[in-house]
């Protein structure tokens, strides 16, 4: 591990690729770009879950934590690491000050992996619109939890109506467990059936403010045609918020699985002696971990996601955002910032009415650097092309390449910030 304090981004570069020739690649290829932002008091937490899921989805992992924006001289502290204490593959960490923090982009992107796509998951307090961060804009997906929220149903209405096809909650990766339980459950009636069943009402045991248990309920009622309920229990719920599912079965069937408290369920369904199903708490690692099996966008959360909350219409939208500049100091940009500053290569804004762009935000003034075209060259390309600015740490990547396209072949990566 090499330590590298008050540095610049392109220092960080040149040190991951150092490494890599001196210590030789650890690993021949990664399987995609992990992009950690993570609150300093849970940069352990973070680090621990993504190790895990690193050693069953190698990635380059690349953890930003936005430090004291208020900062007034912008400073970068990075721990550079390959094959060490974050898994066996290159991860970098990153701890930003001042407003080097609101532009962690200009950093990032010259240390994406060529031809991988990328990943974004907040061990934080997400924004509330992605399009306001950079890092969301360049990722293929975006992990967020709202279970991490105060008001949890609150934080899944801002979800959905902020949603993108491509965007994922570590709440719905929750109830993995229960959907599979249940699952099972229908398909063993309907084995012994030799015929199809129909759910006609359904209703969830537990604790109505969890967002777990909600996105089970909008999951019910998506694939059963019902309206489907959270009602508070008297006892109290586990991680996932929910204590009882019971479901009314037509020809007047009822199955019930019930917690037992000793990490699992309790199975009761029509002429079948009693079942007990495992129901383990998983570690965050392990969440993580499955959310990163799948890139593609996750159609039954979306679902899920627009029954809980009552926002309609979310598989429709565009996967492709347009970065959105906004300064926590200044919301409604009145002291000038962001004018050609919203992030690396300037931003770019959501059109309103009649093409005007928002009060507060600045428009496209250059086009958004981009990943080598392939990996060939990219430690070259990032050494060579890039420069900072006003040692500032501030790395803004351009490619000495003629003709450099995008980095992934219709992949997100080619969005303009």
């Amino acid at each position: 591990m090499t330590t590298l304090w008050d540095t610049t981004g392109s220092a960080v570069v040149k040190e991951l690729a150092a490494q890599r020739r001196t210590g030789g690649a650890v690993l021949s290829g990664v399987a995609l770009t992990l992009v950690v932002v993570a609150d300093e008091s849970r940069v352990d937490e973070a680090e621990e879950a993504a190790t895990i899921a690193a050693e069953q989805h190698p990635c380059r992992l690349l953890v930003v934590v936005r430090r004291q924006i208020e900062a007034p001289v912008p400073r970068l502290d990075a721990e550079v690491l390959i094959g060490g204490r974050l898994g066996p593959g290159e991860a970098v960490v990153m701890r930003m000050y001042g407003r080097l923090a609101l532009h962690a982009e200009s950093v990032v992107l010259p240390l994406l992996a060529a031809d991988a796509p990328v990943v974004g998951w907040w061990h934080a307090a997400p924004p509330e619109r992605m399009s306001t961060d950079a890092l969301a804009v360049i990722s293929d997906r975006r992990i967020t939890d709202s279970a991490m929220a105060q008001d949890q149903r609150k934080a899944l209405r801002t979800r959905a109506e902020d949603y993108a096809p491509g965007d994922t909650d570590l709440a719905w990766t929750r109830s993995t467990s229960w959907r599979a339980t249940l699952t099972s459950t229908l398909d063993s009636v309907a084995g012994r059936r030799g015929e199809p069943v129909i759910v006609g009402a359904a209703s969830i045991e537990g604790d109505p403010g969890s967002a777990t248990a909600q996105l089970i309920a909008g999951w019910l009622s998506s694939r059963c045609g019902c309206a489907v309920g959270v009602v508070e229990t008297t006892r109290t719920p586990g991680p996932s918020g929910v204590d009882s599912v019971v479901l009314q079965l037509d020809q007047d069937e009822q199955v019930r699985i019930q917690v037992d408290r000793r990490g699992g369920a309790v199975i009761s369904q029509p002429f079948r002696p009693d079942s007990t199903v495992a129901l383990p708490d998983r570690s965050l690692g392990d969440l993580l971990g499955e959310e990163l099996r799948r890139l593609d966008p996750d159609e039954p959360f979306s679902d899920a996601l627009e029954a809980a909350t009552g926002v309609s219409g979310l598989s429709d939208r565009s996967p492709v955002r347009e970065h959105v500049w906004f300064d926590p100091a200044d919301p409604e940009g009145t002291n000038g910032h962001g004018n050609g500053h919203g992030s690396a290569g300037g931003s770019r804004t959501r059109k309103g009415p009649a093409g005007k762009a928002p009060a507060g935000h600045a428009t496209a003034r250059h086009t958004a650097p981009t990943v080598p075209a392939d990996s060939a060259d990219a430690d070259e390309v990032a050494e060579a092309g890039e420069h900072d600015e006003g040692g500032t740490g501030v790395t803004r990547p351009t490619s000495t390449r003629s003709g450099a396209g995008p980095s992934r072949s219709g992949s997100p990566a080619r969005k303009r910030l």
